[in-house]
């Protein structure tokens, strides 16, 4: 059903970076981004994750955030503006494009009363459109992984459920050390049920995300080649 094809998409995109060209209904971001995280996708692709801080969009002061996918025929470029005070998401842009298709698709999140509402443009027609409805506030599944970096205190056994909108219950298994090919890191090791996604982040203050392991479909996983911070 839709809901099935959008967590598809979703967690696909979480495995997948290129730039590319962005049909955008919000601000433009600054030219260059405060933090960089670049990732390979095994077994092919390459994904950005760029956080460009505060900007003005729509009337208000939101953080935004890029994630650009490129893998196997499959581009995604997301603009992803979430609330700087609680880091959930308020809008979501997409630019999709697969072998023979291209497509755009903005999320609007009411966080307030808990509605996830996407509207489907093709060829700038809105072609379809979804709501769903939760009992708490929605998370986004692209930046799922880096939400969990503000979290403090992580101690093994830490829950959390996060509904994107399918509800993903995250728990904190293990610190461990694991090798990413930016080098040898100790690592926060979430898994999740259903058993969609797995993360590694790192202890330090960066909390960087190390690996994501996107299981849906044939599965991909994403290790952390690149990552600058835009000094002050």
């Amino acid at each position: 059903g839709h809901l099935t094809k959008l967590c598809s998409m979703a967690i696909l995109a979480v495995i997948a970076s290129i730039s590319f060209s962005v049909l955008a209904m919000g601000e433009e971001p600054a030219s260059e981004p405060i933090e960089k995280i670049v990732y390979m996708i095994n077994p092919f692709g390459r994904a950005e994750y760029d956080d460009f801080g505060l900007v003005q969009s729509e009337g208000q002061t939101l953080k935004l955030a890029t994630f650009t996918t490129h893998a196997m025929g499959f581009d995604d470029v997301e603009k992803i503006y979430s609330d700087p005070a609680t880091s959930f998401p308020v809008r979501v842009e997409r630019n999709i494009s697969w072998w023979f298709s291209k497509e755009y698709l903005v999320e609007h999140y009411d966080q307030k009363n808990f509605t996830l509402f996407i509207e489907k443009f093709i060829d700038g027609k809105k072609v379809d459109e979804y709501t769903f409805k939760k009992d708490a506030p929605i998370h986004n599944a692209i930046i799922l992984p880096f939400y969990l970096r503000s979290i403090k205190d992580l101690k093994v056994g830490w829950t959390f459920t996060a509904k994107v909108p399918q509800d993903y219950a995250l728990k904190l298994i293990s610190i461990e050390k694991i090798r990413v090919p930016l080098g040898r890191f100790e690592a926060f090791h979430f898994i999740c049920v259903p058993d969609k996604i797995e993360i590694w982040i790192s202890t330090d203050s960066t909390r960087v995300p190390l690996k994501i392991k996107g299981k849906s479909g044939v599965g991909h996983i994403l290790y952390l080649i690149e990552h600058t911070m835009k000094k002050e």
